[in-house]
């Protein structure tokens, strides 16, 4: 799914049916329901192609995936447009070739927004069928708090990293 020309697009990657991995799908949810006019949300499993194909021909864009470790709840904030993503991030990763690759597939293919900024959530249970833990529960509301706020003054492109 394209996000098409000139629009401001989030992505939540994850699966609602493997408890903390669920959170960057809570967050669109959350986010689609609270219609910010000119925003494209987009749910995804975290595979390379679709995610390069939804930041596609966007100006501005916000990912949000889990990410295992040692302290669920945990939000980490990244410009993705002013460089490189911490290659640590991949070890964080939840799925094999997933939004650390993609980012870096698209900023090599030229197809990166102007703006890019991925939250990571720390979760730690990814057990089939679990629902969100509490920790990453309350972290998923915090970042569409923040998320929602910088679509409406728009996204920071000087955005500091582990806010």
């Amino acid at each position: 799914m394209s996000a098409g020309g000139g629009c401001r697009v989030l992505i939540g990657v994850g699966n609602l049916y493997r408890g903390d991995d669920g959170a960057g799908i809570a967050v669109a949810r959350g986010l689609r329901r609270a219609g910010i006019e000119g925003l494209t949300v987009v749910e995804l499993d975290g595979e390379a192609a679709s995610l390069i194909e939804a930041l596609k021909g966007a100006d501005s864009a916000v990912l949000i995936d889990a990410a295992a470790g040692p302290n669920p709840g945990a939000i980490h904030r990244f410009d993705a447009a002013a460089g490189e993503l911490p290659r640590g991030m991949l070890a964080w990763s939840t799925h094999a070739m997933g939004v650390v690759d993609a980012i870096e597939l698209a900023r090599a293919l030229e197809q990166l927004p102007e703006r890019c900024v991925v939250y990571a959530i720390e979760g730690r249970s990814f057990e089939a069928g679990a629902p969100l833990s509490p920790p990453v529960e309350a972290a998923a509301a915090e970042v569409a708090r923040r998320v929602r706020e910088e679509f409406l003054r728009g996204v920071d492109p000087e955005a500091r990293r582990d806010a």
